[in-house]
């Protein structure tokens, strides 16, 4: 694996552009390239990882959180915030790490955002993946579930 020392890069994330009525469409969403990103965890951070995003997940759920709801409704989980990345299910690849369990090179899904780097300090949902030898893209779904 590369040591990415202070390597900066600019990162590309999908954001929500409006809120859903019916069915989402392309023009609902957009990829917008955001100031540089480091490729290193932070100075002083302790159990976190940055993660190259390799597959995203894209689950019907996401529908929900798509849309706009009155404070106090009930709803099983926030709703996205515009202009901010979508977030679910990803297969990624460690670039860095201050965490005990993973280390740089390491294959790794949980829940992330849809972006190309992502850092990583809440790691309680974060998984290695032992078993690289199969497609990758399953532990989005039927692997990952």
């Amino acid at each position: 694996m590369a040591d990415h020392g202070d390597e900066m890069t600019t990162n590309k994330k999908v954001v929500l552009r409006r809120y859903v009525t019916g069915y989402p469409t392309a023009e609902d969403m957009e990829v917008v390239v955001t100031s540089h990103v480091r490729l290193r965890v932070p100075e002083g951070s302790t159990a976190a990882v940055v993660v190259k995003n390799l597959y995203l997940s894209c689950d019907p759920w996401m529908r929900g959180r798509m849309s706009k709801h009155d404070d106090g409704d009930a709803v099983p989980a926030e709703d996205f915030v515009l202009g901010e990345a979508l977030v679910n299910f990803t297969v990624g690849e460690v670039l860095d790490s201050t965490h005990p369990e993973f280390d740089a090179g390491d294959l790794v899904w949980g829940m992330s955002a849809w972006e190309e780097y992502t850092l990583i300090t809440q790691t309680e949902g974060l998984f290695k993946i032992n078993h690289p030898e199969l497609p990758l893209s399953h532990y989005t779904g039927v692997l990952g579930e």
